[in-house]
C-alpha cells in the first residue's frame, strides 16, 4: 500500500449515485492530478461504475472504499480494482485480506486496533473518522510508538484543515470528498471537479 499510494497526498473517496456518472467523474479527477481512486461499495451503481472506470480511465489506480466483508474483498478481485479501504477492522476482515491479490488498507482509530492489524502485517491503515477520533493530534501521538506506521486519514477533512494533517511526518496521504462534491457529480460539473483535484493534488508538494 505505501508503494502504491506514494505520491499521491489526497485520494478521492468517491460515492456514485448513477453509473452513467462514473467515467467522467473518475477522468475529471485523473486530468486533476488526482489518479488513485476510492470508489466506495455504500450504492448499487458502485459495482457497474467501477467495472466501467477500470476499462475506460486510463492512468486510474482504482480501490474499493467501505470493504466490511470477505465476499466485498472477492469483489474487489474480481473488479480488477489494485487496493481496498476498509472503515474498520476485524479478525474476519484481515483474515480474508492476508489471502488477497491485492492489498487492504484497514481502518483504526486507536492505538488497540492499529496494533491487531500489525499482528496481520499492515504497516499502513486509514485512520476513520478522523476528526472525531482525535484529529491531527492523535496521529501525531501515534507517532511515538508507532514510528513506522503510516496513516492515511479521511472523515471531515477539507481544505480548512488538510494541512493539519499532511504537515505530520507519520501521514502518508488524506481521503477526502470535497474533491468531487456530491451536487457537482449530480449537476456534472466536471470541469469544475477537475480544477479541484488540480489544487488538492498540488498540497504538500
Amino acid at each position: 500500500m505505501r508503494d502504491l499510494l506514494a505520491g499521491n497526498t489526497v485520494i478521492p473517496v468517491i460515492v456514485i449515485d448513477r453509473v452513467e456518472d462514473a467515467v467522467p467523474l473518475a477522468k475529471a479527477l485523473v486530468a486533476g492530478g488526482l489518479n488513485v481512486l476510492e470508489v466506495t461499495l455504500r450504492t448499487a451503481a458502485a459495482e457497474e461504475g467501477i467495472r466501467q472506470i477500470v476499462a475506460q480511465v486510463p492512468g486510474a489506480i482504482v480501490g474499493t472504499g467501505t470493504v466490511c466483508t470477505p465476499e466485498q474483498i472477492t469483489l474487489s478481485e474480481q473488479l480488477g480494482c489494485q487496493f481496498m479501504v476498509s472503515p474498520g477492522a476485524t479478525d474476519t476482515l484481515l483474515a480474508a485480506a492476508q489471502k488477497s491479490s491485492i492489498g487492504l488498507l484497514p481502518g483504526i482509530s486507536s492505538a488497540s486496533e492499529l496494533m491487531r492489524c500489525m499482528e496481520y502485517g499492515h504497516r499502513d491503515f486509514k485512520f476513520f473518522p478522523a476528526e472525531n477520533s482525535g484529529g491531527a493530534a492523535m496521529i501525531k501521538a501515534l507517532a511515538g510508538p508507532f514510528g513506522d506506521a503510516r496513516i492515511c486519514p479521511t472523515g471531515g477533512i477539507g481544505l480548512h484543515n488538510v494541512m493539519d494533517y499532511l504537515s505530520l511526518p507519520n501521514v502518508l496521504c488524506v481521503g477526502g470528498s470535497w474533491v468531487c462534491p456530491a451536487q457537482m457529480v449530480k449537476e456534472q460539473r466536471w470541469d469544475e471537479i477537475e480544477q479541484l483535484a488540480r489544487e488538492a493534488s498540488a498540497l504538500g508538494r
